[in-house]
């Protein structure tokens, strides 16, 4: 069928279930564009379904990683990209021609904010541009990026539409929010539930059974902007809850309360209550952004949304919070402050336990603290080197330092960031007389107590 000729609804029907037939004999080629923290995991999960994918990315280094079966991202094993390639099912490539060679494409590169925190849409429509001349008709194209209700239909699907097809008619296109959640040991790619959203019934019944081969359970909803929606509702939910105690702690540290202690207290109701925890800031692609895609929409139908904003507020005065109370710490034990001092921050990670360093709140108290005139150094397991970023250039290149008792009792202040498991808390607490801990990582250890200061 030429790509340019456009079915009418009935044929449209007869052509997706045809094509859901192929799907579930695993006769359908799948492209996966973006081969980061998202897609790859995805183009594991659907190689070991049985499909055959192609993976494309524009950054060559990862596709030349890929083919030399080399990880760039540290949670997934060598052993996981040996797997991609078992049976020969699974092709990375920078060709952006080689998308007209799938059955379908999803799509999963980075939905960033401005710097007036703004949505940047750039990577969607620069993708979109890319495919136009490469669609073939009775593709089905897949936006994973999280985004603001209305994206797919009124950005990805009118670009789309350049190449001549009709979006529910010859060309099938839906939402299905990414969930991952890198570092998660309770939960992979196969086991999240997939939200999926189109505004035909063709193009919901085509990405419902390609997910539902290679997911648990698959959440189908009326369109795409609910799916949109859903995602966005999600993470502002997190982000509102991690606000309130964000707040709860500075008001609790005045009072001299624990909260911790606090929430470890109040989770024992086996009610009414759900356990959020404090820190340093938010970090990560998902919380920190996500909640102004929804305010920026919400803007369209004059709607001034005070609570997410508030929230906002909240947790991105957490590093220069986190960075007042350093330097009264400083003056209290010391007998100075921040100026001249010199601190090590432990991790340089968002989170624990992995190497993602996308919104990490430990870059922004390095930075501040440089701003107040104090040296520092940092220790992260799992980054050896600060990698260039767009708004932390200045600590590009940055090295993690070794910890040994000599090493950490040259700093007049430890500031612990990001609790990952394999730092010896012990040995820090020991070898420092002033810990400043924002995670609570150090709750295990029993000597030097009064060495550390929860904030």
């Amino acid at each position: 069928m030429n790509k340019h000729t456009v079915l009418n609804s009935t044929e449209a029907t007869e052509i997706g279930q045809k094509l859901a037939d192929r799907i579930a004999a695993r006769d359908f080629r799948v492209g996966i564009v973006g081969l980061g923290y998202v897609g790859l995991p995805l183009a594991l999960a659907f190689v070991q379904a049985g499909f055959p994918v192609l993976g494309f990315d524009v950054d060559q280094e990862k596709v030349n990683s890929l083919n030399a079966r080399k990880s760039y991202i540290r949670h997934i094993s060598t052993d996981a990209i040996n797997k991609l390639f078992d049976g020969g099912k699974f092709v990375p490539t920078a060709d952006v021609a080689e998308l007209g060679k799938c059955d379908a494409v999803v799509i999963c590169v980075p939905t960033p904010l401005s710097r007036h925190r703004e949505p940047d849409l750039s990577y969607i429509e620069m993708t979109a541009e890319a495919m136009v001349p490469h669609l073939q008709a009775n593709q089905l194209v897949v936006l994973e990026s999280t985004t603001y209700p209305g994206t797919t239909t009124e950005v990805l699907v009118p670009i789309l539409e350049k190449s001549g097809l009709k979006a529910g008619l010859d060309l099938f296109v839906a939402f299905s929010p990414e969930r991952e959640d890198p570092g998660n040991p309770n939960f992979e790619t196969r086991t999240i539930p997939k939200v999926i959203g189109a505004d035909d019934s063709v193009s919901r019944l085509l990405a419902n059974t390609l997910y539902a081969q290679v997911i648990d359970k698959t959440v189908p909803v009326s369109s795409a902007a609910a799916a949109e929606a859903t995602k966005l509702t999600e993470n502002i939910f997190r982000a509102v809850n991690i606000a309130l105690v964000n707040e709860l702690k500075v008001i609790y540290d005045r009072m001299g309360i624990d909260i911790w202690e606090v929430i470890d207290a109040a989770k024992t109701k086996p009610f009414g209550f759900m356990p959020f925890y404090p820190g340093p800031g938010l970090g990560g692609h998902c919380i920190p952004i996500d909640p102004f895609y929804l305010t920026w929409k919400a803007r369209e139908f004059d709607i001034a949304t005070k609570f997410i904003e508030l929230a906002g507020e909240i947790n991105r005065d957490m590093p220069y919070y986190i960075v007042r109370r350093a330097g009264e710490l400083m003056d209290q034990v010391k007998g100075r402050g921040l100026n001249g001092a010199k601190v090590l921050v432990i991790g340089a990670a968002y989170k624990k336990n992995v190497d993602d360093m996308r919104e990490s709140p430990a870059l922004r108290l390095m930075e501040l603290l440089r701003d107040r005139h104090a040296a520092f150094d940092y220790h992260d397991p799992f980054v050896a080197e600060i990698p260039p970023t767009r708004e932390h250039a200045t600590l590009t290149g940055l090295k993690s330092v070794s910890l040994t008792a000599a090493s950490i009792a040259k700093y007049d202040a430890v500031l612990i960031a990001t609790d990952h498991d394999n730092v010896d808390y012990d040995l820090i607490v020991a070898s420092c007389d002033l810990v400043i801990d924002t995670r609570n990582a150090t709750k295990d250890v029993s000597q030097g107590r009064e060495r550390i200061f929860k904030v």
